[in-house]
């Protein structure tokens, strides 16, 4: 009964002292830390095997790739090397093929610059009261021919009547199945209304052959007439080429033509008698230049640019010149100050010197050599000396023959 008791007893006390669940939780915890550290490497290796493996794929997938381009490419090369495709020639061939492409684009945006400078030269002249396209013939011609001209030279005026310009009918007939326009070029007198515009006036109503410009005349404002006379003739004709030639120069039309239509197909074309003439600093003599510092120091030269005898200028530029012809400034010398316009143009400056020829007898030996002169003058009369008296005498030896122009095709 006494040992009963003592047993009860010593029961109790561990009871009471916490011990009597202590094997259980050590089993339990122990088997608890054993699955969590089971779990964790069963995971690890799970996942190791799941992203080692799409790695592997992956990699053989670019190997495999690779391999197929590589065949292709392979084969592409062989099969061109059977055709007898990438030779010399057919390289040559693709260069030109590209070369051409670029110039076809270049034409093209070319051609839409031209037409929205065409549109905003036709609201300006509009808005200035100017002539406009809208009234004008919408026929494509290949050329307008501007003659300048002044009030004192009806006689040069008639000179060239009389010998390489057409008149009525036959003028008529050269603008419907050649598409060449020419006019005598003049603008207004410092008194409007005047006996100088009257007498224009009358001369134009007797053979309706002159453009008249918003612009007064004179000789020092002759940078400002052709920028005028450009941007008028572009909104009134739609042409390749815009021409203007002084009144005491000789021209075979014809020969003009024909020059014209070789750099039809070039955008910004700039044709003539290139020249680089010393930049005049010395007061009171001719063509003397105002603004000769901008040139540098003295004894410098101007700039590559065509004599102002005869020159050409492709419908952008002449587009260009009626867009900007209010901040295009002007040198003392119109065909310096038309070169300076196109410096830093992307525009193509052609040297002909058949546009240049000297009077008898230089123009007699070109033509007998088979180049025919597009236009004579003497050098130093800056024309023809005397253009009055020898201007049918310059026509009968340096013309090329009334055939020549009509049977001409462009």
């Amino acid at each position: 009964m006494k040992l009963e008791e003592i047993k009860l007893e010593k029961k109790m006390s561990w009871k009471s002292r916490g011990f009597d669940s202590a094997p259980k939780s050590l089993i339990s915890r122990k088997l608890t830390l054993l699955l969590c550290i089971g779990c964790f490497c069963a995971g690890m290796l799970f996942t190791s095997r799941m992203s080692t493996e799409p790695e592997e794929n992956r990699l053989f997938r670019r190997a495999t790739m690779e391999d197929g381009r590589q065949n292709l490419v392979k084969e592409d090369c062989d099969q061109k090397t059977k055709d007898g495709k990438n030779g010399p020639r057919s390289i040559l061939g693709e260069v030109s093929k590209t070369h051409h492409a670029v110039q076809t684009l270049d034409k093209t945006i070319s051609n839409l610059e031209m037409e929205l400078a065409a549109a905003r030269a036709t609201q300006e002249s509009i808005m200035d009261g100017a002539p406009s396209s809208e009234s004008a013939n919408k026929k494509r011609y290949l050329m307008v021919v501007g003659i300048n001209t002044a009030f004192s030279s009806r006689k040069r005026r008639d000179s060239v009547r009389a010998t390489w310009m057409p008149q009525g009918e036959k003028r008529k007939k050269l603008e419907e199945e050649k598409g060449i326009i020419m006019r005598f070029v003049i603008g207004h007198s410092a008194t409007a209304g005047g006996i100088l515009d009257k007498a224009v006036e009358a001369e134009d109503q007797k053979h309706g052959d002159f453009l008249r410009l918003e612009h007064v005349e004179g000789y020092l404002e002759l940078s400002a007439k052709t920028k005028i006379y450009f941007a008028t003739a572009a909104a009134m004709w739609d042409a390749d080429f815009y021409v203007k030639v002084d009144d005491d120069v000789h021209v075979n039309i014809a020969t003009l033509g024909s020059t014209l239509v070789r750099h039809r197909s070039k955008p910004r074309v700039y044709l003539g008698c290139m020249k680089s003439g010393p930049v005049l600093a010395q007061k009171g003599v001719r063509y003397h230049e105002p603004e000769h510092w901008k040139f540098g120091d003295d004894g410098n030269r101007y700039f590559r640019h065509a004599t102002g005898q005869l020159y050409a200028i492709s419908k952008d530029l002449a587009n260009y010149i009626a867009i900007n012809q209010h901040v295009l400034h002007k040198y003392a010398n119109e065909d310096v100050s038309l070169g300076a316009w196109f410096i830093g143009l992307d525009v193509e400056h052609i040297d002909d010197r058949r546009l240049c020829c000297g009077t008898h007898p230089d123009c007699e030996w070109k033509a007998q050599a088979g180049n025919v002169c597009v236009a004579s003058f003497d050098w130093t009369c800056s024309g023809v000396c005397r253009s009055v008296e020898r201007m049918k005498e310059v026509h009968r030896r340096c013309g090329e023959g009334e055939n020549a122009l009509w049977s001409a095709t462009f």
